[in-house]
């Protein structure tokens, strides 16, 4: 049997006709049920930084560091600060419970992101963390790291959500021996 792919109006009881509206596609859903996972194992996918070479061939960021801090150390950090930055744009889309960062925020940070995915959560009459919240998931496109000192850095992330951007700000300070988020902004 072949199915028209523009089907004619079907009729109903009363004599009228009924025009079929256009459904559309699915939304990709990812393979995972349940809450999201925070892997904040080593990640191998982490594009270089962009910028010029300094003194001995080392790279260095687009930022301006106030401090000089060693490639190795600068590395680690940016695959953190990229995991957890992630994590957050999630939390605030309502893709991501807001707990799965309690360890790496402060907790002034840690309550507006609460209110932030609760705000968007209650706007599409849905439980902040459930998923399915935005139709378009967050991408990391871009990552830029400024140290303050050697323990606090500056943070600006790039995140694309299909055809928009959005501009995210984080601190990062050292506090007992774990990088925390202390201040962030979403413009």
């Amino acid at each position: 049997m072949t199915s028209d792919p523009h089907p004619s109006p079907a009729g109903t009881s009363d004599g009228s006709s009924v025009i079929p509206l256009p459904v559309a596609p699915p939304t990709p859903v990812a393979s995972v049920q349940g809450t999201l996972a925070l892997d904040l194992g080593p990640r191998l996918d982490v594009p270089e930084p962009r910028g010029r070479l300094g003194a001995g061939g080392h790279r260095h960021s687009p930022g301006l560091d106030v401090v000089r801090v060693d490639l190795v150390r600068r590395r680690h950090f940016e695959q953190h600060a990229a995991r957890i930055g992630a994590a957050l744009v999630e939390i605030v889309g309502g893709d991501r419970p807001v707990s799965q960062v309690l360890r790496w925020t402060s907790p002034e940070v840690y309550q507006d992101l609460a209110r932030r995915a609760h705000l968007v959560a209650s706007a599409v009459g849905r439980r902040p963390g459930s998923g399915g919240i935005q139709s378009v998931r967050p991408h990391l496109a871009a990552m830029h790291t400024s140290f303050v000192s050697q323990d606090c850095a500056e943070v600006s992330l790039h995140v694309r959500y299909g055809d928009r951007s959005r501009a995210v700000a984080a601190r990062f300070e050292l506090v007992r021996e774990r990088w925390q988020v202390t201040a962030l902004e979403f413009a």
